[in-house]
């Protein structure tokens, strides 16, 4: 393989774990009524999904021969990211903006 084609993946690997990271700590410092408030799991549910995509990610990485556990861990973190954060954001804040 290309040097440039074995660096990309490392940073894509390097990028996706530092996803992860971002994800389990805005899911720490939410408050836990907030995920109930929200109709969607529980904090600590969201907290082990969150940190088995992230540790997934750090063990296996892109490419390489658990790139299945990678994959599993980037969806795991990108749902979280997407569905469930802008739901606590919005409940957070105190409702619908009309």
């Amino acid at each position: 393989m290309p040097l440039i084609a074995q660096w990309i993946m490392t940073v894509i690997g390097y990028a996706g774990t530092l996803t992860g990271l971002v994800a389990f700590f805005h899911a720490l410092i939410q408050r836990a009524d907030a995920f109930t408030a929200a109709d969607r799991k529980t904090k600590p549910i969201w907290l082990a999904i969150t940190g088995a995509g992230t540790v997934a990610m750090g063990l296996f990485g892109y490419g390489g021969a658990g790139s299945l556990f990678w994959l599993a861990g980037i969806v795991a973190v990108l749902v979280y990211l997407v569905d469930v954060r802008p739901k606590l954001i919005e409940v957070q804040r105190g409702g619908k903006n009309w």
